[in-house]
């Protein structure tokens, strides 16, 4: 397991999910935006169309008929609207979100697999961890043992001149 891998996928991971909600949240922002910009049309503009279109209606048909016709189209308008505001994103942009998070995460799956077997490798042969970390600290111990050695013996050896 390599720490830098992980640290790599977990930034990728972090990137990636940012990215994910911040595509979700403009989407949001946007059908927020036209659910408002609908209904403000649907107030102003359906007003004055009921409007001419009940005068119209009620030298046809009777007030009630006029005024149930005229309710029922503007349900029909708020219906299409709100499911064209509803849709689901479509893109690339989230697609390959998508795709990046799902590759970070079995990244991620693969390290915790690779540290899962290290793991496993020290509780069962533990001098298997030791041995590489032990060899190069024992030549490192007797190289000092060795400069010890002759700084001693070459101290011994200017107080015997003295």
């Amino acid at each position: 397991m390599n720490t830098e891998n992980v640290v790599k996928h977990l930034r990728v991971l972090w990137r990636t999910d940012r990215i994910i909600a911040d595509i979700r949240l403009r989407h949001l922002l946007v059908g927020l935006g036209l659910r408002a910009f609908a209904a403000l049309i649907a107030a102003f503009g359906l007003l004055m169309l009921e409007l001419s279109a009940y005068f119209a209606l009620v030298q046809i048909w009777s007030a009630i008929a006029a005024a149930a016709v005229l309710g029922a189209i503007n349900f029909a308008i708020a219906a299409i609207l709100f499911i064209v505001a509803g849709r689901p994103p479509s893109g690339r942009d989230i697609e390959l979100a998508n795709e990046i998070h799902g590759t970070s995460i079995e990244a991620l799956q693969i390290e915790a697999r690779a540290f899962q077997t290290e793991l496993n490798g020290a509780v069962h042969h533990p001098l298997s961890t030791i041995v590489p970390v032990l060899v190069p600290l024992i030549a490192i111990i007797v190289k000092n043992m060795r400069r010890t050695a002759r700084e001693s013996g070459a101290d011994v050896t200017s107080e015997a001149r003295s």
